[in-house]
């Protein structure tokens, strides 16, 4: 199983650095990419057709502003694209989640909200998931740790 998380610009590094924690947590093996939908659109499409040869399962594509990097990815494979909207320029992100989600049909870009690179990784994980039962059960135990976690520090609080 291999995910490909591509970034937008080096901007977008400590954001998107959330998905391959997670993933790295997870036992999920990846590839990051820095590529340009707009400025370097050749070397995009030889990446995307590359990782599409390497068995790549699931592409993470993060990118602010206009936000086309995931649906330019979505238009050249048909290796499901999760996009990250990222909080860059003036509307904070909105341009960018907006970008993702009104994807024109039959094209359609999976959307977390705005800089939720870990979620992005989460949802991945859960995709692969359906086709590997070992990362089923690591995301199953990882998920009652964390309820385990929330019921011990969970204290009665005066409102």
């Amino acid at each position: 199983m291999k995910v490909a998380i591509i970034l937008g610009s080096q901007s977008d590094t400590g954001i998107m650095k959330k998905a391959a924690e997670v993933l790295r947590e997870l036992g999920v093996d990846f590839s990051a990419h820095i590529l340009s939908a707009h400025r370097a659109p050749e070397l995009l499409r030889e990446t995307v057709k590359a990782l599409e040869a390497a068995g790549t399962e699931v592409i993470i594509a993060g990118a602010g502003l206009a936000a086309h990097l995931p649906g330019v990815i979505a238009s050249q494979t048909l290796i499901p694209v999760i996009g990250v909207p990222i909080g860059s320029g003036g509307l904070g992100g909105l341009d960018a989640l907006l970008s993702m989600v009104q994807m024109p049909k039959p094209i359609p870009v999976a959307t977390v909200g705005v800089d939720n690179g870990a979620n992005a990784a989460y949802l991945a994980c859960e995709m692969l998931a359906l086709k590997y039962e070992d990362l089923r059960e690591r995301l199953a135990l990882f998920r009652e740790t964390m309820k385990a976690g929330f019921r011990r520090n969970t204290t009665e609080v005066a409102l």
